[in-house]
């Protein structure tokens, strides 16, 4: 009886003609390439036959200590007598020998990060027998010694500049300096001498069964899942959860016959820009990992009529197969052996923001797709990428162009030079702009492409691991720019006949790929036209307002502009650290009684007034939450002897009293100390102040028919107590404001709070009574429920991350299964007292389309973040609600 798809103990699944036994499996078994490659082949497009080890076969693998499961090469074996008898070659055959290839294929896509074997097969006689059959020595040669460089590299992790220096050693004695001009002579002795170094390398001859060599490179297969690269990719896209890898096993096609043959990387659609254009490079006679791998700078497809008018012509219809059938821009594999096109792998193609938003708004128009899977389609968090600057024009037509390279990934990129990977990170993590330069990067450079501000490099295409990458993060990226020459010894590069050093800045234009001296202006982003569409689209299926994190009438303009429906946090301690504003404050602080400290409250008044009035103005029409100071007063008095000698000067003390005042202020754990309405209770002075600057401010502008709608939250309420003492103040200071400003006119004010102490949601049915609205602090909220600084959660969170401890920074998003339980409560307890409280959060976690997926389901009104976040939420917002109807 056969095995079904996806059953538990099934290893191996086969795709060819004879039988696609993976159609219909889920990714997390097949992987995506596995899953693929069964639907194409169902599909009937020309896919060489083979077949896939699922995930659970690498889960196993790293569970019984890096050992093949029982009965999985007998499985294997049985799939490649299936593929003997279907190709109608054997295995290590002398005449006509099967040669595979052995590739990773994970449920989400990491390119380049786990390990890949070609022409894996061959031995000494199959060498002989591929040479007899295809009439082309050269070819089989260069076939066998490729194998036996990725096997020593990949299998036995041998350096890979050992079989470098041989090929040196063999292209001198020939007198050639390119791979491709090494004759088969010199092929077939650099074959014995890759075996020579070999040996030495590993104690053992290079194994001549193909059976053997196939195990040993699937084990390499999984076990390239837990390298260091594979792992780190994996953290900074945030890939948890997952088997392992799925190995693909594929009977080998040749783009390295001769000049009739090739191979090339392509999408269906430009990943830059989204144009409805096939996008892609090729190159003639070579294998796939070239291109990949960026050793040789490949031709556009667009230039392969000249080269066979007919196979490009077959791309673009397979180009149409693929997306009619997926309905989605497809990343493509193929190769042409003597003519003819295969496909090796097709997947979702990594692409920019720009281009997610202009595919999904043209697939919508091409009735590929409607509406909702269009605004489901477009990663939120890929918004970022429009939303960045880009260089000014004006800046930029002044520039000291360099040169010009690929326009890899756009963007505009401002650093100083760094030579590696982990020059780059370091140097990034102490706060330096670095542009990474490479001749080409690898899997290995990950770290650094991630901490750099750009990458730059002088070989490779558009489709070379650098570019896939970068687009893929959102990274401006130049490639092939081949007028540089990168000297990573001596860190410098020359270029237009300059040298540039680690101390030197360039600009990177990711759009254009100009390499540009020095540093370039660059310029905020205007939204229109596709990106307009997509929002109106996002807004008509949403039912979470969003609002905005804004201290300031600038950043208020901005996220109105940005979709804005009012401002969920304002700050105010923010207003207090102008160079005019922190002399009065650090006044009030030194202060010795309630009167000087009022008299100092009088004069931050005006400052405060006018900077509500900007801000209400901004927004007018539209709620604006007012926290009250929340920071410890420490905070706003300088720590350091010189500092305090200066701040003394000022104020016309002592610098012995400002040390003295900063020491009484001094608190072991500030963060759960003397702060938010704590302070409003020793010192009702300071929320009396800042309600009267409140209310005047709307006072003002309803005089100037500015319609003001400020909600005033108190801060760090632990017992309905506080809320109930603090709330008394609030009313009496509003309407002794208005009685003062002789104002007899109706002001929309509400008095809430911000639950973000755990007693708090706990108790929220008492403070509710207290309350017009809660607004969730996440932030301090995720603090104290794990009881982790968030100050120093960074000497320990790595770890935690790596080891899958926490799957995700519980500050970047939300923990949803512990302080999501008190969101839940506190929302469920607040709304049982007064059934239409409004709610919502105002942490960073507000930006975050993951938290803001539970903040949908957890019934909240709208949810608050930092301006530029705003278009993001708009659109994990909408959909959040469509998932939920799903």
């Amino acid at each position: 009886m056969a095995k079904k798809a996806g059953s538990a103990d099934k290893m191996v699944y086969y795709f060819g003609k004879s039988k696609t036994e993976g159609r219909g499996a889920s990714k997390s078994i097949l992987g995506g390439k596995g899953v693929n490659l069964a639907e194409m082949t169902a599909i009937g497009l020309p896919v060489p036959p083979g077949f896939t080890i699922t995930t659970q076969v690498c889960d196993a693998y790293y569970k019984s200590g890096e050992k093949m499961p029982k009965g999985l090469m007998d499985e294997v074996n049985q799939a490649v007598k299936t593929l003997e008898k279907e190709t109608g070659k054997k295995f290590g055959d002398d005449a006509n020998p099967l040669l595979v290839s052995v590739r990773s294929g994970a449920a989400v896509s990491m390119p380049g990060m786990m390990n890949t074997i070609l022409n894996l097969g061959l031995n000494d006689a199959a060498a002989e027998g591929l040479a007899k059959a295809t009439k082309n020595e050269r070819f089989a040669y260069d076939a066998y010694r490729r194998l036996i460089n990725m096997f020593g590299d990949v299998v036995m992790g041998m350096d890979h500049h050992v079989f470098e220096k041989a090929f040196d050693a063999v292209k001198k004695k020939f007198k050639v300096s390119e791979d491709t001009d090494v004759p088969a002579e010199g092929l077939k002795q650099l074959c014995e001498d890759y075996k020579a170094v070999y040996k030495k390398a590993t104690g053992n001859d290079f194994p001549q069964d193909p059976i053997k060599q196939l195990e040993l490179s699937i084990m390499a297969v999984f076990s390239s899942w837990n390298t260091t690269r594979a792992v780190r990719y994996r953290e900074i896209e945030g890939i948890r959860g997952l088997l392992g890898t799925a190995v693909n096993v594929q009977s080998m096609v040749y783009g390295n016959m001769g000049e009739d043959s090739g191979t090339g990387v392509a999408f269906t659609r430009n990943p830059n820009t989204g144009e409805n254009k096939f996008f892609g490079e090729f190159l003639i006679n070579a294998q796939g990992e070239d291109v990949v791998a960026g050793i040789r700078t490949p031709q556009p497809v667009a230039e392969m009529p000249k080269w066979n008018r007919a196979v490009h012509k077959e791309l673009l219809a397979i180009k149409k197969t693929l997306e009619d059938h997926y309905t989605e821009m497809q990343d493509i594999e193929f190769t042409i052996e003597r003519g003819t096109l295969y496909m090796l792998q097709t997947r979702t193609g990594k692409r920019t923001g720009v281009a997610a938003v202009k595919i999904a708004c043209d697939m919508v128009k091409e009735k590929l797709i409607d509406q909702k899977t269009a605004v489901l389609r477009v990663p939120a968090n890929d918004l970022t990428q429009l939303l960045l600057p880009s260089f000014k024009p004006t800046a930029r037509n002044a520039a000291d162009v360099l040169t010009r390279g690929l326009p890899a990934s756009p963007g505009a990129a401002v650093g100083k030079l760094a030579f590696s990977a982990e020059e780059a990170r370091q140097r990034a993590d102490a706060g330096e702009m670095v542009i990474l330069v490479r001749k080409e990067t690898s899997p290995e450079d990950v770290d650094g492409m991630n901490a750099a501000a750009g990458i730059l490099t002088s070989t490779g295409g558009m489709t070379s691991h650098a570019a896939v990458v970068a687009r893929g993060w959102g990274k401006c990226c130049v490639a092939g720019a081949g007028d540089v020459e990168i000297n990573e010894k001596g860190k410098k590069i020359k270029v237009a006949g300059r040298t540039f050093g680690v101390k030197d800045v360039i600009s990177l234009d990711g759009t254009t790929g100009e390499v540009m001296s020095g540093e370039v202006e660059t310029q905020e982003p205007k939204l229109s036209g596709d990106f307009a569409k997509l929002m109106k689209w996002a807004d008509e299926y949403r039912t979470l307002a969003i609002r905005t994190n804004a201290d300031s009438p600038a950043d208020s303009k901005r996220a109105r502009e940005f979709g804005a429906e009012g401002i969920g946090l304002c700050r105010t301690e923010h207003m207090f650290f102008d160079a005019e504003r922190i002399t009065h404050m650090r006044t009030m602080i030194l202060a010795q009684d309630e009167k000087d400290r009022r008299a100092a409250l009088k004069k931050l008044l005006p400052f405060q007034r006018k900077d509500f009035e900007g801000i209400f103005k901004a927004m007018n029409g539209l709620p604006v939450t007012v926290r009250l100071l929340d920071p410890p007063l420490h905070e706003f008095l300088p720590h350091e002897t010189a500092s305090q000698k200066i701040v003394a000067k000022e104020l016309g003390v002592s610098a012995a009293e400002v040390a003295k005042r900063g020491e009484a202020l001094h608190e072991s754990n500030p963060m759960l100390g003397h702060r938010g309405c704590r302070l409003s209770v020793t010192y009702p002075e300071i929320l009396e102040m800042q309600v009267r600057a409140i209310v005047e401010a709307a006072i003002n502008c309803a005089g100037k028919k500015i319609k003001a709608m400020p909600e005033i939250m108190i801060p760090l309420v632990g017992t309905a107590n506080e809320l109930e003492l603090l709330r008394k103040k609030v009313e009496a200071t509003i309407e002794e404001t208005k009685a003062a400003k002789k104002f007899d006119g109706k002001l929309d004010i509400s008095i809430g709070t911000m639950i973000e102490i755990p007693r708090a949601a706990l108790t929220a049915n008492e403070i509710a009574a207290h309350a017009d609205f809660f607004s969730f602090g996440t932030n301090d909220l995720t603090q104290m429920t794990f009881g982790y600084s968030r100050d120093d959660v960074n000497t320990f969170l790595p770890d935690y991350l790596q080891q899958e401890i926490l799957n995700v920074d519980p500050f970047q998003s939300l923990d949803t299964s512990g302080v999501g339980q008190l969101v839940e409560m506190g929302v469920e307890k607040g709304r049982s007292v007064k059934k239409g409280l409004k709610v919502g959060i105002c942490g960073e976690h507000g930006g975050d389309p993951a938290s803001i997926d539970f903040c949908h389901k957890a019934g909240l009104d709208y949810v608050s973040c930092s301006p530029f976040r705003v278009p993001i939420a708009r659109l994990a917002a909408a959909q959040a609600a469509l998932n939920a109807k799903k």
